[in-house]
């Protein structure tokens, strides 16, 4: 990951120079040099067809700020597109939940959120840099970064990392963003849905409601977890937030409630 002083410095250059989306014809979902805060807890089910992993009818989800008092996440195990050995590891964390033991997924503990789920990074500012040669999601979360290729084939051999290797196109008023190589340490959604290296998720943005609202249609595949492919929505909300502001996960992190949840990660070698 790289340095946090670095990181900060690049987001303001890229933030405050002007953008390759205002003097082109493509969508400008940089908001302006503002923010992006996603609306909801989980993916938005489609209208049709298969969907995500959400919550279990009878322990109803509710997070902070959803009004009642907030709950564990137990899922769905009655999802269709689960494979045997996905549903068995969701069991293991239903039970926790429903043992009352606290729920936190890794990112909690500083980890990467990979793909699509640094799309749930609830109430975690995303701000967005188009040039070029590649689109720059800047999570405010850890201060996270994930690039997106653009107008290039994915590579022959992509090494499995946990953002993956992300391609992208413009098609209209639509940013594409197709990605592969997403190691398998990272869950695919707050439940804790585990994936293969085989995961494939493609990803489309585009601003609805005047501009207001990014919305994100995604569709993801995996023959290895999944039943069939299935597909899920996000929305984001603009947020009158002109600089990503330092965050710092590890340093002000603790072990929540003396729960045995994943450590912080530590890096091994100096960056400089």
């Amino acid at each position: 990951m790289i340095g946090r002083a670095a990181c900060v410095a690049a987001a303001a250059f890229l933030l405050s120079s002007s953008g390759f989306a205002a003097s082109t014809a493509i969508p400008d979902l940089s908001a302006g040099g503002a923010a992006w805060r996603n609306t909801h807890n989980d993916f938005i089910l489609p209208k049709t067809g298969a969907g995500p992993v959400t919550w279990d009818p009878a322990h109803p989800y509710f997070g902070n700020g959803d009004g009642p008092r907030p709950t564990s996440r137990v899922a769905d195990l009655s999802n269709p597109i689960l494979m045997p050995w996905v549903k068995e590891a969701l069991q293991k964390f239903n039970a926790d939940a429903l043992a009352g033991k606290p729920q936190f997924t890794p990112v909690a503990r500083c980890w990467p959120n990979g793909v699509p789920g640094a799309i749930l990074l609830r109430l975690n500012p995303l701000f967005i840099v188009q040039t070029k040669k590649e689109v720059l999601f800047l999570y405010q979360s850890d201060h996270q970064v994930r690039h997106i290729y653009m107008n290039v084939p994915h590579s022959k051999n992509v090494a499995p990392s946990w953002f993956g290797e992300s391609v992208g196109r413009y098609e209209g008023d639509t940013l594409v963003a197709d990605t592969i190589g997403l190691n398998d340490q990272v869950f695919v959604d707050n439940y804790r849905t585990p994936h293969t290296d085989k995961l494939h998720v493609v990803e489309r943005f585009h601003l609805i409601e005047g501009g207001k609202v990014l919305e994100v249609n995604l569709h993801v595949e995996d023959p290895g977890a999944f039943t069939t492919p299935w597909n899920a929505v996000q929305r984001y909300n603009r947020a009158e937030q002109g600089s990503i502001r330092e965050s710092f996960c590890s340093e002000g992190n603790f072990n929540y409630f003396h729960y045995d949840v994943e450590p912080i990660p530590t890096a091994t070698t100096p960056e400089f």
